[in-house]
This record gives C-alpha cells, structure tokens and sequence, in this order.
C-alpha cells in the first residue's frame, strides 16, 4: 500500500470539487473556462504521473482533450 498515493488522491479531490464549487461563483464563459482548465491540469498531471501505467495516460488524455475542448469550444 502507497500512502502518498492515497494522500494524494484525497487532496486531489478536495481541491477539485473545491475549484468545481468557487467556478459557480464566477459569470459565464469564465466558469466553463476555469472548469476546462482544471480538467485540463488533471490530465496533464496524469499524464506525467502515469508514466509506464497505459491506462492512467490514456485517462490522461481523455482528460486534456475534453479539458481543451471545454476551454476553447464549449463556452455557454
């Protein structure tokens, strides 16, 4: 068992649903583009962090480009 791993894995998500909750706060298109972002940053950390592990970098990228994708395409 990783405790790091673990560690990071709650702090992860304690600051993305905390970011997810302040980006509603924030008018539009600038809350789909700081969503966008964040997935964005989670694939990229993926990414490195996967290294040798296929199924985190292709989870990885599935993340950048939905993140991208968010930030450039989908604004509301």
């Amino acid at each position: 068992m990783n405790l790091s791993r673990q560690v990071l894995g709650i702090l992860g998500l304690l600051i993305g649903f905390g970011l997810y909750s302040l980006s509603g706060r924030l008018g539009a298109p600038w809350n789909s583009v700081l969503i966008g972002a964040v997935f964005a940053g989670l694939g990229i950390s993926a990414l490195v962090y996967g290294r040798g592990e296929r199924w985190i970098q292709g989870l990885g990228l599935a993340l950048l480009l939905y993140g991208l994708v968010r930030v450039f395409f989908l604004h509301r």
